[in-house]
């Protein structure tokens, strides 16, 4: 892969799916070790991928997660439609959470999602609107 190259992973994540958590950060994971990227860069995309992947499977009613890969940088974008964030700032402080009895009854929900994500990424930007869904774009630099 060359400098101007980029390639592009695209999963749908479907809601409620637990069978299927963990599918888009594992075969990200694989796509990065075989072009070469750095192994702390990959283990940080893949925890931030999973996060995001468990995130939409939980909150919202579906979505996707796009990686964008360069030699320079990887870039993730998780995009829900769920019912929105009301209030971002809460939803960042670890510990925080919607999720349900049944949800946490199977171990998730912990209020780590947001805060693993944004401590795994250079760059976190999180937009959301009531109604209409969450989007994150996680950037991850690529030092050599």
């Amino acid at each position: 892969m060359n400098s101007q190259d980029m390639v592009k992973l695209n999963y749908k994540v479907n809601p409620e799916d637990i069978a299927k958590a963990g599918d888009a950060s594992s075969n990200t994971k694989k796509v990065l070790k075989k072009l070469g990227i750095p192994s702390d860069i990959t283990r940080r995309v893949a925890v931030a991928t999973y996060e995001a992947e468990m995130n939409i499977i939980i909150h919202s009613a579906g979505g996707e997660i796009i990686v964008n890969i360069w030699t320079t940088k990887v870039e993730i974008i998780a995009r829900d439609y769920g019912p929105g964030i009301p209030d971002i700032n809460r939803a960042m402080q670890k510990g925080y959470s919607t999720a349900s009895d049944h949800v946490r009854e199977m171990g998730f929900g912990a209020g780590m999602g947001l805060p693993n994500m944004k401590r795994c990424s250079d760059e976190f930007v999180i937009n959301s609107k009531a109604g209409q869904g969450t989007e994150v774009t996680m950037t991850l630099y690529i030092n050599d």
